[in-house]
Order: C-alpha cells, then sequence, then structure tokens
C-alpha cells in the first residue's frame, strides 16, 4: 500500500511540474493551487482505504442496501 501512494504521490509531482514547466510564456504562480492538492490526496485515500479494506466496505455497502429494501427493519 504504501508504494501505491508512493507512486500516486510521485505522478502528482511529475504532472504538477508539467503543468507549472509548460512554457506558455506566463509568470510562475506558485504551487499547485490547494483544492487540486485536497482532491488529489482524497483521492488516493479513498483508493488506499478500498485496497484494504474491500471486503468490508462491500459487505457493510450491501447491508445498507438490503435494510432499504427491506424498508429499514
Amino acid at each position: 500500500m504504501t508504494a501505491l501512494v508512493i507512486g500516486w504521490w510521485a505522478l502528482f509531482t511529475q504532472v504538477a511540474g508539467h503543468v507549472r514547466g509548460s512554457g506558455t510564456g506566463e509568470r510562475d504562480r506558485g504551487d499547485v493551487p490547494g483544492w487540486v492538492m485536497i482532491t488529489v490526496m482524497t483521492a488516493i485515500t479513498v483508493v488506499a482505504l478500498l485496497v484494504v479494506f474491500r471486503d468490508q466496505v462491500t459487505e457493510a455497502v450491501t447491508e445498507a442496501f438490503d435494510k432499504v429494501r427491506q424498508g429499514g427493519d
């Protein structure tokens, strides 16, 4: 799982570096915006949790849908 997170982080930093250095002629406006960082890190966290807890998440969602179908009993 650590390798997955490190891989995503490496990809993210490479893409961010490419976008910043795209040669558009504009001044460097600084780091990646905060909302982009939060979105990417949230996606990484969700994927990491699903990899580790896939069976538990599947069971919880299945139980929730079953309860909704049965009327919440």
